[in-house]
């Protein structure tokens, strides 16, 4: 271990008699990010938000003693901004001590105590929990969105997209045992425990992949998340269109790409009375395909605003998870598909009032 040469309140006092000027100009720069955050403050509802948390999921009752809780409204904002900026939980924990701007967010300016990692641990374990808090807070947040006019209109565009989970290094009997939902031989309960058993591997253009897949309904309109869902990444896109349909879009169009061609995904919008644009496959031997290909592209050009969703997505680091459990990546997957369509929801409250 290295011994610091300085003691920490040294090393303060030391950057608090810098320049000035210096101070002053990263100040301004950071304000963009401080505005940010206090748009997000004042166009959601967290305390709306928490309350629907805790009818889904009520936090254990202390009326009997022990330490009174931190409110419910306090750890839905912390694990907001833990997936607004995509930190673990000891980061979230550090930034929060250490960021003003963080500690007025969550109401923690001025607080003697703050939830350390192990308190934001717990909270998401009870969120994740039948998948119930997670749901409760993206719903919450979607109410809200159409509350301020972002209802979904244009028609509805659904895809799918991996997330790279933690890659478990098993031999083929013991993979195969796992996938069968039983332990491998010789395995412990802490080997278990971390280890994501519900992860699958699959093939994506010639790659192979390991984790799960969150498939999504966005509006064409305005890009806003309207549905997901979450699975094994082995799971075929085309399987899931009926979980994530959104009857309430205006538009009567669903438009996705030729994984989701099938004659039974064909038969539900037609049942729904929704209209197919679901990109065709070519049939064997098929030779002549001007008509499918100008098809196909027509398609593409609205289907492409979807793809902007899921490149949002990366940018909050949703193209990895950390857990080791599916019910923990799906509730990490819901959290940073909220962060997303508030970020989106500033965007659009400053660039493109509602009507």
């Amino acid at each position: 271990m290295i011994t610091p040469r300085i003691k920490p309140s040294a090393f303060w006092r030391r950057q608090a008699s810098s320049d000035l000027f210096v101070q002053d100009r990263r100040q301004e720069k950071m304000g963009s990010f401080i505005a940010n955050l206090a748009a997000m403050d004042e166009l959601v509802d967290f305390a709306a938000v928490a309350a629907q948390v805790e009818a889904a999921c009520p936090r254990p009752d202390r009326s009997k003693g022990g330490r009174p809780p931190y409110s419910t409204e306090i750890m839905v904002r912390l694990v907001f901004i833990q997936s607004l900026y995509n930190l673990s939980d000891e980061e979230c924990e550090y930034q929060v001590l250490d960021r003003m701007s963080f500690q007025h967010f969550c109401r923690l300016a001025g607080e003697l105590h703050i939830p350390d990692a192990r308190t934001l641990w717990r909270f998401k374990q009870q969120l994740a929990q039948g998948g119930l808090g997670g749901r409760a807070i993206f719903e919450a947040v979607s109410q809200q969105l159409q509350a301020h006019g972002y209802i979904p209109r244009g028609g509805q565009i659904v895809d799918a997209s991996i997330v790279q989970a933690p890659v478990t290094h098993t031999k083929s009997e013991e993979r195969e045992a796992l996938n069968e939902g039983q332990a491998p031989e010789g395995w412990s309960s802490k080997k278990l425990r971390h280890t994501d058993r519900a992860a699958r591997w699959t093939k994506k253009h010639g790659k192979s992949h390991y984790g799960d897949k969150v498939h999504a309904n966005s509006d064409a309109r305005y890009k806003l998340i309207r549905k997901i869902k979450v699975t094994p990444a082995n799971v075929d896109d085309g399987q899931t269109l009926k979980d994530v349909l959104d009857p309430s879009n205006t538009g009567k169009r669903v438009l996705a790409d030729r994984g989701y061609d099938s004659q039974a995904n064909r038969d539900l919008l037609r049942e729904q009375q929704l209209r197919d644009g679901i990109g065709r496959r070519a049939r064997p031997g098929q030779q002549k395909r001007q008509r499918l290909d100008a098809r196909n592209t027509a398609i593409n050009r609205i289907r492409a605003r979807g793809e902007h969703v899921f490149a949002g997505l990366q940018q909050l680091g949703g193209k990895v998870v950390r857990a080791t459990t599916l019910a923990r990546n799906e509730l990490a997957n819901t959290l940073q598909c909220v962060a997303y369509n508030v970020k989106r929801l500033v965007w659009l409250a400053a660039h493109e009032p509602a009507h």
